[in-house]
């Protein structure tokens, strides 16, 4: 079972925001998988949530927008149950 300080999530198709370049525009990796999976995500890392994706801090000052499968409604409920 989890700890308190994760939620799990079934997780699909995320972005890997690199930075940005010299023009002040974002480097963005689009990654595409072939099915979704179920990932347990840190609480503290979590910067957002939408009604499409898990915005989550990174190592090397990197973000990451998770596309999920649960409901907005879902996510709200496994957070403050923390």
């Amino acid at each position: 079972m989890p700890s308190k300080e994760f939620i799990e999530v079934t997780v699909k198709n995320h972005q890997i925001l690199h930075g940005f370049n010299e023009n002040n525009q974002e480097v963005i990796e689009k990654v595409e998988v072939a099915a979704a999976a179920k990932k347990l995500i840190k609480i503290d890392r979590i910067l957002s949530i939408s009604e499409k994706f898990i915005l989550t801090s990174y190592a090397y000052d990197r973000i990451i927008y998770w596309e999920y499968e649960e409901t907005y409604d879902d996510l709200k409920e496994m957070l403050s149950s923390k």
